[in-house]
């Protein structure tokens, strides 16, 4: 009775785990089953499909790291990126050995512009494999676009040691490079970018202007001819060519090359407002009215339109003004200061016309409003002389004198600013101020004819 009562025991577990083994078998089989239908479904473009058949992979096996990790790709695939995030971190927790999960996450979290994350799991991936080139050059990118611009250069330097042969990341280098100042080591960066890669445009065009600041105007245009060649849709880069054959000197070519691209593009107010600008730089240095003529037949082609862009407005107006017809000016460059972006210089020539038409008030302003935009004023003693002068003229003496004793701190060594000074306090009731401003510059330069005359005239 008792061996009758084993074996039925004995026959009964080992049903049970053949019932177990069995489901466990068809679990797996179910699994691989799905992940395959997933696959299928992805090779098809249905991602909606494969989500449904991974999602059922992974109620099969939670713990899959593989179908975690495709479910994330597809979600990542159809911009559901929140989503994609979740499964790649819980692909990475379930294999943390696994460096594929962790740069698709870092992909991920650089798409939602989450630099410094991102930064921190291409780092984790790093330290579990130090020889990904791809992963080191992503992990510069979102540094930089954190702002760690040293972190950048230290992960493009190990980038590079992992492979010489990266474009991108010889842009970036050079990028970084400029931002600190480091012109040399930035210029020899762009170039090794577009050596490996000849198409790259924005390794180009950074070379183009770092040419152009260094005064190398045949490089510069050498590679503005390249970016032409190679992006032929876009009217603008040979107007770029035509105005850095202007800065090189030679007009001609200038006016050569623009007015081809006008024949392919005809009615192109890019190319007209670039025409004006050569033709009326060509009248302004050898008062050349034939030019003045072009130039201004160039620009009442584009000015009058809704769309004419500040610089172009300002164009017209110094062109008007050369051409003796300052009230129109007025009119124009008043218009190109309220034109945004505003070509600040509209400013400048706005008062030149507003003095012109003794409109003072008007051209005093536009020249504080010039001062409050730029951020670098190398005329500044100049300009607060100019104001100073029209102050006067609006009979406000105390402004002037505001205005030129900035002007005179700014140009110490400017020995006519004192007198004009000196003559603003004399206006403005300040006899005082008057005589110690002449007896200070008369230390500087006691023989000048200007300042004896203006202290006699004080005693």
């Amino acid at each position: 009775m008792k061996r009758t009562f084993a074996v039925m025991v004995l026959l009964a577990v080992t049903a049970v785990g053949g019932a177990v083994a069995y489901q466990a078998a068809s679990r797996e089989r179910d699994y691989r089953a799905l992940l395959g239908r997933g696959d299928a479904a992805v090779g098809d473009d249905q991602t909606f499909g494969a989500i449904e058949a991974y999602s059922g992979a992974i109620a099969l096996r939670p713990d899959s790291m593989l179908a975690h990790l495709r479910r994330g790709e597809i979600y990542r695939q159809r911009g559901d990126l929140e989503a994609a995030a979740r499964d790649f971190r819980r692909a990475a927790a379930l294999d943390p050995s696994a460096t594929r999960p962790l740069e698709e996450l870092g992909d991920v979290f650089y798409q939602l512009q989450r630099f410094r994350r991102a930064a921190e799991i291409y780092e984790s991936h790093l330290r579990l494999d130090d020889r990904s080139s791809r992963v080191a050059y992503r992990l510069a990118l979102a540094r930089y676009r954190d702002g760690d611009l040293d972190g950048a250069l230290t992960a493009l330097a190990q980038t590079i040691r992992l492979s010489d042969r990266l474009p991108d990341a010889y842009y970036l280098l050079g990028v970084g490079l400029r931002e600190k100042g480091r012109l040399p080591e930035a210029l020899q960066a762009f170039e090794k970018s577009v050596a490996l890669s000849p198409g790259l445009i924005a390794a180009r065009e950074e070379l183009a202007d770092l040419y152009s600041s260094l005064g190398r105007r045949a490089d510069e245009l050498e590679q503005l001819q390249v970016i032409a060649g190679l992006d032929r849709d876009h009217v603008e880069r040979q107007v770029a060519v035509g105005l850095a054959h202007a800065r090189a000197g030679d007009a001609d070519l200038a006016v050569l090359t623009l007015g081809n691209a006008l024949e392919r593009t005809p009615d192109q107010p890019l190319i007209y407002g670039a025409l004006g600008q050569v033709w009326l730089d060509i009248a302004e240095t050898r008062g050349d009215r034939v030019a003045l003529s072009k130039a201004l037949e160039a620009l009442e082609r584009v000015a009058p339109t809704a769309g004419t862009t500040s610089d172009v407005m300002t164009l017209y107006g110094r062109a008007l003004l050369q051409d003796n017809r300052p009230e129109a000016a007025e009119g124009v460059l008043q218009q190109a200061t309220l034109r945004y972006p505003v070509d600040p210089s509209a400013f400048l020539v706005y008062a030149t016309a507003a003095e012109q038409q003794s409109h003072f008030d008007a051209a005093r302003a536009a020249l504080i409003d010039y001062g409050a935009l730029v951020s670098d004023d190398a005329e500044f003693a100049t300009r607060a002389t100019q104001i100073g002068a029209l102050s006067l003229r609006l009979n406000e003496p105390a402004t002037a004198v505001a205005w030129l004793q900035r002007a005179a701190a700014a140009s110490p060594d400017d020995l006519q600013l004192p007198a004009t000074l000196a003559d603003a306090q004399l206006k403005a009731g300040d006899r005082a101020a008057a005589q110690g401003t002449v007896a200070r510059a008369l230390e500087k330069d006691p023989t000048s004819p200007l300042l004896l005359a203006l202290s006699r005239r004080l005693r």
